[in-house]
C-alpha cells in the first residue's frame, strides 16, 4: 500500500518524464551549443551556460578566482602544477520555498587543450549525431555534465514545479589543477549534499554511482650510486669499481614490493576487494638511470617513481610516512645506502573519500536513478581521486557522482569523443529527479 508521499513523488516523476519528452530537442540543442562554443574557449562556454541558466529563471553570478591562491585541504601538488591565471565559475541558484534540504550540482566546462583535431573523423565542434551517440570535443569531459544541470532546471520549470530546498548549480573549472569547486567551497559555498555530474567512462552509464574515491600519493625516490675513479671517458672496463645505482634502485624497489604485500594483507575495504581483489597498491611506473647518449659511462643516480592508492580510513600523512619508513629501513640494512641514503619526495597527493550506500544521499540518488532507468544503481569504487572528494574532504558534505555513458575521451588520447544520446537525456531527467528526492519538488505557487 502506497502512502500519500509516495503518490506525490510518483506524480512528480511523471511530470518530469513528460517534460523530458517535451523538451527533448531543446535538451539536445543545448549540449550541441556548448560543443560549438568550445571552439572559442572556456569563456565562451561559460557565457553560454550563464545565459541558459538565466533564461530558465535561475539567479546567476560569476565568481573569478586565482587557482594559485586556493588553499589545499587534504591534498597537495607541485607549485608548477597550478596555472597562474584567473578563472571564472558560473554559479546559479534556485531558491527553495522552504522545508527542503539544499543541494549543490557541480560539473566542469573546461576540456583538454585543443590539439590533434585533424585525427577526428567528425567535426569536433558540430555536435554530430550517429549510431545513437552525440560527438564533440569535451562532450564527455564534461560538457554533458554542465548541460545536465541546465537541462534539469529546464525540466523542473517546464513541469510547473519548484524546489522546497535551495538548489545551487555550479559550472566550475577543474582540469589541470584549476580547483574551481575548491575555490567556491573555500569562499563559503555549502549545502546539505552535493552531486558531481560527469559521464561514466566505465561503460556502465547511469547504472553506476561514484560514491567512493581512493586516495592517491605520487612519489619519487632518488637512489645514489658512484662512478669509478677514472678520468677515462669510456668507463666500461672500470665498471666493477663503481657503485651501481640501478642495483641499489632494484633493492629499494624490492622493499616497496614487500611493503605493498604487507599493506595488501592489512588494509581491506569490501568494495575494492569485491571489485579488483585488493584495496591498496604501490605502483612503480618510472625507473630511470644514466643516459642513452652515454652508454659507456656509469650512472650515478637511479630514480624510482610511482604512486600509491589507498582507501578511506587512511590519511595522506600516514601513507607517506609508511613508505618513507620502508625506504629508510631498507637503506639502513645496506652499507652503501646507510651512508648515502635515498631521497624520498612526495610530488602530489589527494585524500580518499566515501559516501556510504546506506546514507540518505545515496538512497535519494538511487531512488531517482531507478525511477528514470528502471533499475537500481551500484557503487563503482574504481574512481581514484574523483572530484566527489572535494566537498567531502573540505566541508564534510556528502557527495556522489553520476552521468551518462561516454567514451573516447580526448584526455585519454582518443578521438571522436562521445556520449550516448539517450543516456544523456536520461541523465538530465535523473538530475531533476534527484532534486525531487533530496530537496523536494512541489507545484509552483500562484
Amino acid at each position: 500500500m502506497t502512502s500519500p508521499a509516495d503518490d506525490a513523488t510518483g506524480d512528480v516523476f511523471t511530470r518530469l518524464r513528460a517534460a523530458s519528452v517535451e523538451r527533448r530537442e531543446a535538451t539536445i540543442g543545448l549540449l550541441r551549443a556548448l560543443i560549438a562554443a568550445q571552439r572559442d574557449g572556456e569563456a565562451a562556454v561559460q557565457a553560454r551556460v550563464a545565459e541558459a541558466f538565466a533564461a530558465h529563471g535561475a539567479t546567476v553570478e560569476t565568481v573569478a578566482y586565482d587557482p594559485a591562491t586556493v588553499p589545499l585541504v587534504g591534498e597537495f601538488a607541485a607549485p608548477r602544477a597550478t596555472p597562474a591565471e584567473t578563472r571564472t565559475c558560473v554559479v546559479a541558484r534556485l531558491k527553495g520555498r522552504g522545508g527542503g534540504r539544499s543541494l549543490i550540482f557541480f560539473a566542469h566546462p573546461d576540456s583538454e587543450p585543443l590539439a590533434g583535431l585533424d585525427t577526428w573523423t567528425r567535426d569536433p565542434f558540430a555536435g554530430s549525431i550517429g549510431d545513437g551517440r552525440l560527438y564533440g570535443w569535451g562532450v564527455a569531459d564534461d560538457l554533458a555534465g554542465v548541460a545536465a544541470m541546465v537541462g534539469a532546471v529546464d525540466l523542473i520549470r517546464t513541469a510547473g514545479l519548484e524546489p522546497d530546498g535551495d538548489v545551487i548549480l555550479v559550472s566550475t573549472p577543474s582540469k589541470r589543477h584549476a580547483r574551481g569547486v575548491s575555490a567556491l567551497l573555500h569562499g563559503g559555498l555549502s549545502a546539505d549534499a552535493a552531486v558531481y555530474l560527469h559521464p561514466a567512462e566505465s561503460g556502465a552509464g547511469l547504472a553506476e554511482v561514484k560514491a567512493f574515491a581512493s586516495g592517491q600519493l605520487e612519489f619519487r625516490i632518488d637512489v645514489p650510486g658512484r662512478g669509478p675513479e677514472t678520468t677515462e671517458p669510456l668507463q666500461t672496463a672500470f665498471a666493477h669499481q663503481a657503485i651501481d645505482p640501478i642495483a641499489k634502485g632494484a633493492y629499494v624497489r624490492a622493499a616497496l614490493r614487500q611493503l605493498e604485500a604487507e599493506r595488501a594483507a592489512r588494509i581491506r575495504h569490501p568494495l575494492l576487494e569485491a571489485a579488483v581483489g585488493r584495496s591498496t597498491n604501490i605502483m612503480v611506473s618510472h625507473v630511470v638511470a644514466g643516459s642513452l647518449d652515454a652508454l659507456a659511462r656509469a650512472p650515478e643516480l637511479c630514480t624510482v617513481a610511482g604512486a600509491v592508492s589507498f582507501p578511506p580510513g587512511e590519511t595522506l600523512e600516514a601513507v607517506a610516512e609508511e613508505l618513507a619508513a620502508a625506504v629508510r629501513t631498507a637503506a639502513a640494512n645496506d652499507p652503501w645506502l646507510a651512508a648515502h641514503p635515498p631521497t624520498v619526495r612526495f610530488l602530489a597527493g589527494v585524500s580518499p573519500a566515501e559516501t556510504p550506500a546506506d546514507s540518505p544521499l545515496f538512497r535519494a540518488v538511487a531512488q531517482a536513478v531507478e525511477a528514470v532507468t528502471g533499475r537500481a544503481p551500484f557503487v563503482n569504487p574504481m574512481h581514484t581521486a574523483s572530484d566527489i572528494r572535494n566537498p567531502i574532504v573540505q566541508k564534510g558534505i556528502p557527495t556522489v557522482g553520476l552521468g551518462p555513458l561516454g567514451g573516447d575521451l580526448t584526455q585519454n588520447g582518443r578521438t571522436d569523443e562521445w556520449v550516448d544520446l539517450e543516456d544523456h537525456l536520461r541523465a538530465v531527467e535523473t538530475a531533476a529527479a534527484i532534486v525531487a528526492t533530496w530537496c523536494g519538488l512541489g507545484t509552483v505557487r500562484a
